[in-house]
């Protein structure tokens, strides 16, 4: 007989994450993915050692090249002797439920490199970009000791807002030919970046991509010692540009480690994390509580014959006025046997 999951996760031991034991972590990773209790129970104990890695996403839309550039970044960083940590969040196959684009395959040439950690997630149906588990494996990266954390992105345009919740530094990637679409989506996903890139520099109409966003920063209104996004070009299949975007990077990084800035991050990630948690949670006790005074069905078929709303029905989930309903249903009911 197979082991549980969460006999998988009980055999987890937070001494050995903390010591940056990959077989430990990846069991933990799965189980976080999985939602397997005790795997989140574990988590909850290496919380207070999480805080210490650099968090950077990148970010832009299907086809942009991101991968290859998230590859160059690696290599750049394992130069300088950083360890590394890539969380790519692929789309979901419909069929398995899991990651479907290969991370794991376009980044080969790390795998066997002690210094790198890869794993991908599947967004499984969740909106923004982000796996819902993203936030929970970049936490236990940073608790391994990971002192860079790469975060690549499903390319789904104005949704992929959510990364910037999380990471210190956005990197936004396009490429040439956008034209007018870039208006179009500018209140969306670009305005997120720390850091513009034009990535496949070498192809037609690069320059014109690059004065058309340097032009849209330029309208935007920064206050005395606000961080003005960078547009750089990159052809990141032969490493054109890489240094510059590597150095650039830095800069960011150095102007959010400042004390109030810092803070400000550290406080908006506690945030985002607060209240994903809470969310989830309190989704999954109303849901229950509902099915458990059977509720849910008749509520359902309520709202399906469109005898009541499901706005209505939600104000009254959030208020806890289930026994009202409960009677509600229950006088429905005798009146129809009368």
């Amino acid at each position: 007989m197979g082991e549980s999951g969460a006999q998988r996760s009980m055999t987890v031991s937070v001494k050995d994450v903390l010591a940056g034991d990959v077989r430990a972590a990846a069991r933990l990773m799965r189980d976080l993915d999985d939602e397997i209790p005790a795997a989140h129970r574990t988590l909850a104990r290496l919380y207070r050692h999480t805080g210490r890695a650099y968090i950077l996403g990148i970010t832009g839309a299907p086809g942009a090249g991101k991968s290859t550039l998230v590859d160059c970044l690696i290599e750049h960083l394992r130069k300088q002797g950083k360890t590394v940590g890539i969380v790519a969040v692929d789309p979901t196959s419909p069929f398995t439920g899991g990651a479907i684009l290969g991370d794991r395959i376009r980044m080969q040439k790390h795998a066997s490199d002690e210094g790198v950690f890869i794993r991908s997630l599947a967004t499984r149906g969740h909106l923004g970009g982000l796996s819902k588990s993203t936030i929970d494996i970049v936490n236990v990266m940073d608790a391994m000791g990971k002192e860079v954390i790469l975060i690549e992105t499903v390319g789904v345009g104005q949704d992929e807002v959510e990364i910037v919740k999380v990471a210190h530094t956005n990197v936004v990637v396009v490429v040439p030919g956008l034209g007018d679409d870039i208006q179009a989506i500018k209140a969306g996903i670009l305005e997120i970046a720390d850091i513009f890139v034009v990535n496949k520099y070498d192809r037609e109409g690069a320059d014109k991509t690059r004065r058309e966003l340097e032009t849209m920063v330029s309208m935007n209104e920064y206050q005395e010692g606000d961080w003005v996004p960078p547009v750089l070009a990159t052809v990141a299949q032969d490493g054109t540009g890489i240094p510059e975007l590597a150095e650039r990077i830095e800069q960011h990084r150095q102007f959010v480690y400042r004390g109030e800035n810092l803070s400000l991050y550290r406080t908006g990630k506690a945030r985002v994390e607060l209240l994903e948690i809470l969310k989830k949670k309190l989704i999954e006790k109303a849901v229950e509580d509902l099915a458990r005074n059977n509720l849910l069905d008749p509520i359902l078929d309520d709202i399906a014959r469109k005898r009541k709303d499901p706005y209505s029905i939600v104000e009254k989930v959030v208020d806890h006025s289930f026994a009202f309903h409960l009677l509600e249903s229950r006088a429905a009911r005798k009146g129809k046997k009368k």
